[in-house]
């Protein structure tokens, strides 16, 4: 069972999810309308907490802030960014800063309970809106390189890739979810994991968002 800290200036969506975490066999570790009273109930031995669901912007302390004190302070803490923002400071901010996954509010029920569980087993989960804004990004501080360095670190990086492999690193780098890139290649989402799997274990990165700014090169 996870133990889930809320953080939101919101207390309707606080209560929905109390409900929504606490019919699918989760503990609600405690609920804050801040970064500052979060960190409150973090000090208190009492509160054990595996996984904290994080807006950005609230009043007194923000979500960024909170996530940098939280991992410094709590690294064994996973956090998951819940806002309606996905502009690129925010975006890069809050993954800078560590966090590890990042859904937008209208993401859904079954979105949020599927990124709790594949972040407490080691995924990072990003909102399909915020990986294309990634993307674009990584694009862009690629644009701005030497054309002839383009690309090279990211051949060099998957040589020992099948050309299947290959081909799914590509279209992550896309921006595509596994269920999309299941789909564009007619084969199953379980297919596609194991392969992403493969590529984790040839690459030694086990995390989608740093493969793919390797991949960028």
């Amino acid at each position: 069972m996870y133990k889930v800290l809320l953080v939101d200036d919101e207390n309707l969506l606080l209560d929905s999810l109390e409900i929504i975490l606490s019919l699918n066999g989760m503990e609600i570790a405690g609920k804050a309308n801040d970064g500052n009273a979060a960190l409150q109930l973090l000090s208190s031995p009492e509160v054990k907490c595996d996984i904290a669901l994080v807006d950005l912007n609230m009043k007194g302390m923000g979500g960024i802030e909170l996530i940098r004190i939280m991992k410094e302070k709590y690294p064994e803490i996973r956090i998951l960014v819940l806002t309606t923002f996905y502009d690129d400071k925010n975006i890069t901010e809050a993954i800078a800063g560590g966090a590890d996954g990042y859904l937008l509010k209208d993401s859904g029920k079954d979105a949020i309970l599927g990124a709790v569980n594949q972040i407490m087993g080691g995924t990072t989960v990003l909102d399909q809106k915020v990986m294309l804004r990634l993307t674009a990004l990584m694009n862009q501080n690629l644009s701005a390189g030497k054309p002839e360095e383009k690309g090279s670190a990211a051949k060099e990086f998957t040589e020992e890739l099948t050309e299947r492999e290959q081909e799914i690193c590509t279209l992550m780098v896309e921006g595509l979810t596994n269920r999309q890139i299941a789909d564009r290649l007619y084969i199953s989402e379980g297919t596609v994991k194991n392969y992403i799997s493969n590529i984790y274990d040839k690459t030694g990165i086990h995390d989608r968002v740093k493969l793919i700014v390797e991949l960028k090169g």
